[in-house]
């Protein structure tokens, strides 16, 4: 049986404890780690989907919906997917500062935000791509969200007149093989995991979770999951301060 704790002081402590018995841990974060840092998410109450848009979120983030809308898919990216003014939050900063101690081995996130490299995370394995990286697909230059913010309608690589495409996997499009299997092989090897800011309800990024075969599973999320039962602690409380240790 999962402890839960919803005071976040208590459950800055447990986590830190965690993860000082803890020789080798991996984080497998989601949209919550971002909306410390004033990023929407997609399913709370506030989130994309459940505000009101010409198309639905979930189509306007479509492979098809790129090559058939693509004007109005980079309006829609530009302005709801790209925060350029958004800043890492305690928990990013936190996770950073356990790497280069030699704590934490990997970051998995499903962010497209590049917020824990930002913080300083070297070893982040970015499941659903990065805003951060638009590749021209004729000939495979690479720009920069400011670029794209720089642009209007649907951008052209100046070099040879290419349509360019984030490096954002979208919904109809597979998960990188590289990175899924970099992903398995770190969670794998972790003997501690703490899960934060995620649902677990979009696969297959979720399913990652069941390859974790070490000795302690730590949830981190406002929400219940599916996996707090098999959790052996649960911080059912704001990721940025459960963080603060």
């Amino acid at each position: 049986m999962a402890k839960v704790i919803s005071d976040a002081a208590q459950a800055a402590a447990e986590l830190s404890a965690a993860v000082d018995q803890a020789t080798s841990m991996v984080f497998f974060g989601g949209a919550g780690v971002s909306t410390a840092s004033g990023i929407p998410d997609f399913r709370s109450e506030d989130g994309l989907y459940h505000q009101h848009f010409k198309y639905p979120p979930e189509e306007m983030l479509s492979h098809d919906f790129y090559v058939t809308h693509t004007e109005e898919f980079f309006d829609f990216y530009r302005t709801r997917m790209i925060a350029l003014g958004a800043k890492p939050s305690q928990a990013h900063l936190k996770l950073a500062e356990l790497e280069r101690a030699g704590k934490l081995a990997a970051v998995v996130t499903q962010n497209i935000d590049g917020l824990h490299q930002a913080a300083g995370s070297k070893n982040v394995l970015e499941l659903h791509g990065s805003v951060h990286r638009n590749v021209c697909q004729r000939c495979g230059r690479v720009y920069s969200a400011e670029w794209i913010m720089g642009t209007e309608g649907a951008p052209r690589c100046p070099e040879c007149g290419g349509a360019i495409k984030p490096d954002v996997v979208l919904y109809g499009e597979s998960l990188d093989e590289r990175v899924l299997t970099a992903s398995v092989d770190a969670i794998s090897k972790a003997d501690l995991l703490v899960i934060g800011g995620t649902s677990l309800v979009v696969y297959p990024a979720a399913g990652l979770v069941n390859y974790f075969n070490g000795s302690r599973l730590v949830i981190v999320n406002r929400q219940s999951t599916p996996q707090d039962a098999s959790a052996d602690l649960v911080c059912a409380c704001d990721i940025a301060k459960a963080f603060d240790f």
